[in-house]
C-alpha cells in the first residue's frame, strides 16, 4: 500500500510540473525556427548567357522561375525581395551562388521585372528570409498571377 501512495504522490505533483515546463521549452523552438534574417543591398538579375545551365543546387537555371543567386543567404532559403524605391515585392529561392561582391542578390530576370528595375539594371533592395511554407506559397501565388496562355480553337 505505501508504494501506492508514493506512485499516487508522484503522479499528482512531478506529472503537472513537467508538462508546464514543456510548452516553454516548445515555444523556445518555435522561436527560433521564427528568426528571420533581413540585409539591404544591390540587387542585379542574371544574364540570359546563363539560361540552361547548373545552379549550385543542381537545379537548371531558368530566368522564368523566382530563383536567386546570394552569398549572404543559406542555399534553399526563401526570401522576400523589396525594391526600396518603389516598394515592389517579390518572393524567391536562393538556389545559387554569385560572382558579385558588391551585391547582395542576383534575381531571376521574372523577378526582377516584378521588382521593376530591369531597365536600370540594378536595384537597392531590402531582403528578408522567409519560412519556406510561406515563401513556396507566395511563388505559387506569383506563378498564378501570370498571363496563362490561351487555348486556340
Amino acid at each position: 500500500m505505501g508504494f501506492g501512495i508514493v506512485l499516487w504522490s508522484w503522479l499528482t505533483f512531478a506529472l503537472p510540473i513537467q508538462q508546464q515546463n514543456l510548452p516553454k521549452s516548445q515555444e523556445a523552438a518555435s522561436k527560433k525556427e521564427i528568426k528571420t534574417e533581413q540585409k539591404t543591398g544591390i540587387a542585379s538579375f542574371y544574364h540570359n548567357k546563363f539560361e540552361g545551365r547548373k545552379t549550385a543546387t543542381g537545379e537548371v537555371f531558368d530566368n522564368d522561375k523566382y530563383t536567386a543567386a546570394s552569398n549572404h543567404f543559406k542555399l534553399g532559403t526563401y526570401v522576400k525581395v523589396t525594391n526600396q524605391v518603389n516598394g515592389k515585392v517579390v518572393y524567391v529561392k536562393v538556389n545559387d551562388r554569385m560572382g558579385h561582391q558588391s551585391r547582395m542578390i542576383d534575381l531571376a530576370e521574372v523577378a526582377a521585372e516584378e521588382l521593376k528595375f530591369v531597365r536600370r539594371g540594378t536595384a537597392k533592395v531590402k531582403i528578408e528570409s522567409v519560412p519556406a511554407a510561406e515563401g513556396k506559397r507566395q511563388i505559387l501565388a506569383q506563378n498564378a498571377g501570370e498571363e496563362q496562355p490561351k487555348n486556340e480553337l
